[in-house]
């Protein structure tokens, strides 16, 4: 059964414009053991979540058509989506670039140039977090632990 091996694996998609840095960072993560898809601007990355929804985003902020802003207030606004972490992969290093990331949901800001070993370390980070769920995390009471009585 190695399909379903494959497909246990968490699905990450990288949104990134250049050519180059999208196949080092595909490279990498695939070398780290998870599945990868691509997309080369906004429209092709937002289409891709519709169709499957990976269990995580690297977004680069400069894209043709749509920025990453734009893809990632759309994803986070969508309940459907909202669950999926977003590391934004940017050369765009400002201050307020960074907040306004965080302001629109994503979970971490790696600048470029970047380290591997920091981008996979927050890759692994948000997905231990997210208990490597492709799907929302469960917040109701039943899911909540409960206070063992004392004796």
């Amino acid at each position: 059964m190695p399909d379903d091996d494959v497909r246990s694996r968490p699905l990450i998609l990288v949104v990134e414009d250049e050519p180059d840095i999208r196949l080092v960072v595909k490279a990498r993560l695939e070398t780290a053991g998870y599945r990868v898809e691509t997309a080369a601007d906004g429209l092709e990355a937002l289409n891709r979540v519709r169709a499957g929804p990976p269990d995580l985003m690297v977004l680069d902020l400069m894209l043709p058509g749509m920025d990453g802003f734009g893809v990632c207030a759309m994803v986070k606004r969508d309940q459907r989506f909202s669950h999926i972490p977003v590391i934004i992969l940017s050369a765009r290093t400002r201050p307020q670039d960074r907040t306004t990331g965080t302001n629109l949901g994503a979970e971490a800001y790696v600048a470029k140039p970047f380290q591997p070993a920091q981008l996979l370390s927050e890759v692994r980070r948000l997905l231990a977090r997210n208990g490597n769920r492709s799907g929302p995390a469960d917040t109701s009471d039943a899911a909540r632990p409960r206070a063992e009585p004392r004796p």
